[in-house]
């Protein structure tokens, strides 16, 4: 801390949602900050489970993150996480954003968090009320979940909350409460015993609340802050007026390859990204997928190739082991964003539409779906939808053909 200023007195962010992901991620970039900038403090909330806040507590909010490279694995201590909570513990996190020092607030609560009436929004609404009351002034509030448009989106279930309690509320958060949205993006895979055992060989530590994550990380922010912020530009995050080219290419060059590999990874019974593009048949078709969604994407040539050989190496590293299984699942809340707007604009353009068709083939495969719930996924997709579905029913009947598939093929797994 800065001579004369007391722990309490820092900047401070308070989070909800501390999980493993919330840990490689902003409390990782809030740590680095530090080291650059003025030192900002976290004061986190768990979500549902109160786990992790008892694992944190242990060592006063420090942490272990192992990053997880083809070459081996590197050991840092993250330390910006400076108090943790039960989330369920309502007064301490209404004091937290009720507190001057408390300038930003950021989400990582999954996609049911924002429902309406979900308990992150209620929780939201309760500590703004709290703040309002307490005269601290402005705050900003960014979203850190895999959603479009976050901001937007945890705004409007917060406003929806906050006429539950008082509409005057609502009005006083639409005065001083900015909503950012973010695109966040760093695989964290689920820590194991076997990890942890890692860890303590390396350091001499037992942390129980070791996070293992991969060596890429991105986060880039809408701009437009209420108030201060820490040093996060000087360690790698974006700032912008404009987020949805950013959130447009992670969608279609990272989750559209991702989904591609897990559809037509399970059919061949391959069960994890690094094995699946390592199938030279699967890798050329996802260098293929990526030739025709690359050129759906508004970004700069340049920017969208880095972002392509960016992700060859995450997909090539064996030691980050993502299930196949996990990716697929909810395939039909994820298809329509990340692979049928590349496949709309291959067929606008005159471009071969067969490689993005190909990954809702094989999903309707792998998932026993039926022409139905194909055609509910080219729902809004307007003037191309007809050729859509031919170029679908052309990748159906090929892969039903697909020797190496078929002799591979598990029973269906609804996805």
């Amino acid at each position: 801390m800065p001579h004369g200023q007391s722990e309490t007195e820092a900047p401070t962010i308070a989070h909800l949602g501390v999980g493993a992901f919330h840990r490689a991620h902003q409390a990782w970039y809030t740590d680095r900050a530090a080291e650059v900038g003025e030192p900002w403090r976290i004061v986190a909330f768990t979500g549902r489970s109160a786990t992790q806040a008892r694992l944190l507590e242990a060592r006063g909010g420090r942490y272990t993150l192992v990053t997880r490279g083809t070459e081996g694995d590197g050991f840092s201590e993250v330390r910006s996480i400076r108090a943790v909570h039960d989330g369920a513990e309502r007064a301490l996190w209404e004091q937290a954003l009720a507190a001057p020092e408390t300038h930003i607030v950021t989400l990582t609560v999954t996609e049911a968090g924002y429902l309406p009436g979900g308990t992150a929004s209620t929780r939201l609404a309760g500590g703004l009320a709290a703040r309002r009351a307490s005269g601290a002034g402005a705050l900003t509030v960014i979203s850190c979940d895999n959603l479009g448009s976050n901001g937007d989106v945890a705004r409007d279930a917060v406003f929806d909350a906050a006429m539950r309690i008082d509409h005057t509320l609502a009005d006083w958060i639409d005065e001083h409460v900015v909503f950012l949205s973010s695109m966040v993006d760093r695989i964290t895979p689920r820590t194991t015993d076997a990890d942890i055992d890692e860890v303590e060989r390396a350091t001499g530590i037992r942390d129980e609340g070791t996070v293992v994550t991969e060596p890429f990380s991105e986060w880039v922010i809408e701009d437009g802050f209420a108030g201060p912020r820490p040093a996060w530009e000087r360690v790698g995050v974006r700032f912008t007026r404009d987020l949805a080219p950013y959130e447009q290419r992670k969608l279609r060059l990272l989750n559209g390859a991702h989904s591609l590999l897990a559809y037509h990874g399970l059919l061949r019974g391959i069960d994890d990204v690094a094995s699946a593009f390592g199938d030279p048949a699967l890798r050329d078709l996802v260098e293929e997928y990526w030739t025709v969604a690359a050129e759906s994407c508004v970004l700069p040539r340049g920017e969208v190739e880095d972002a392509i050989a960016a992700t060859r190496v995450r997909f090539a590293n064996p030691r980050i082991r993502h299930l196949l299984a996990q990716i697929a699942t909810d395939g039909a809340h994820k298809l329509p964003v990340r692979i049928v707007p590349v496949i709309d604009h291959a067929l606008r353009s005159g471009a071969d539409a067969a490689a993005p068709a190909s990954v809702i083939a094989a999903w309707a495969i792998a998932g026993g779906h039926s022409p139905a719930e194909i055609d509910t996924l080219l729902d809004g997709a307007g003037g191309t939808a007809a050729a859509m579905r031919a170029a679908i029913g052309r990748e159906l009947r090929r892969l039903e053909e697909d020797p190496v598939a078929a002799a591979t093929r598990v029973e269906p797994v609804r996805s």
